[in-house]
């Protein structure tokens, strides 16, 4: 009902304007969105961003639990890795992007922007979640002998996973956001981006709307179809 309530909302803004090119109304989207997933090279475009936005996203995760863990049993890589996770924090997107394009190949910035924006959440997540691991829990186990196989299973993992899972929800946010962002400034051919520039540039707004929630779309299904089979994994 609360979707549907905005939709008549931006009906009504679209009907009060009288301008397709300022606010383009639901039903043409709808029509333009049916009329690209039937085009030719719709599918070409989506496949394009969303394996190099994905790929970005699974290296900042396995790369961010890696550093993570050695963080935690290292003082000194956790004082190394500390003034990136900060630069990478403060900095602003289109600042990495723009400096990137310099050494990075349009194609693949995408791969290197969505892989920045992830890996400091990811990596202090899982770091904070080490740390919070119930401390009388692993001095159970090694009274009763467990080796690191099974803390692992039976506490770190289940004790870790909340901030795995929140981690994963928002660098899922965050590398779509900025992959798109990168493929727009960086155009590359084929790309979503390179779609959302287009209708930009020749006021195509219907075009720009329909873009936007394919873009909407691919990432909360692929959020939804990770989370679940992360918690499967885990037994959950």
């Amino acid at each position: 009902l609360a979707v549907f309530f905005w939709i008549a909302i931006w009906q009504f803004a679209s009907m009060y304007l009288k301008q397709e090119i300022l606010l383009a109304s639901p039903v043409s989207v709808v029509r333009k969105l049916f009329e690209l997933i039937f085009s030719g090279n719709f599918w070409q475009s989506v496949g394009f961003s969303f394996v190099r936005i994905v790929t970005g996203f699974l290296l900042a995760v396995l790369l961010g639990i890696f550093l993570a863990v050695l963080a935690y049993w290292s003082k000194t890589v956790e004082i190394l890795i500390a003034p990136v996770i900060a630069v990478v924090k403060s900095t602003p997107v289109a600042s990495f992007i723009i400096l990137c394009l310099i050494w990075i190949p349009s194609r693949n910035l995408s791969v290197f922007i969505s892989f920045l924006m992830v890996f400091p959440v990811v990596y202090t997540n899982i770091l904070e979640g080490i740390r919070q691991t119930d401390k009388q829990l692993l001095e159970m186990a090694d009274s009763f002998g467990a080796g690191v196989g099974k803390k692992l299973q039976f506490i770190y993992l289940s004790q870790v996973m909340p901030y795995a899972v929140t981690a994963c929800k928002l660098g899922l946010g965050l590398c779509w956001k900025a992959g798109i962002a990168a493929e727009v400034i960086g155009i590359p051919a084929g790309s979503i981006g390179e779609k959302l520039y287009k209708a930009k540039v020749y006021l195509e707004t219907p075009d720009l709307f329909a873009w936007t929630i394919v873009i909407i779309a691919v990432s909360v299904g692929f959020e939804k179809i990770f989370m679940f089979a992360l918690r499967r994994s885990v037994g959950e």
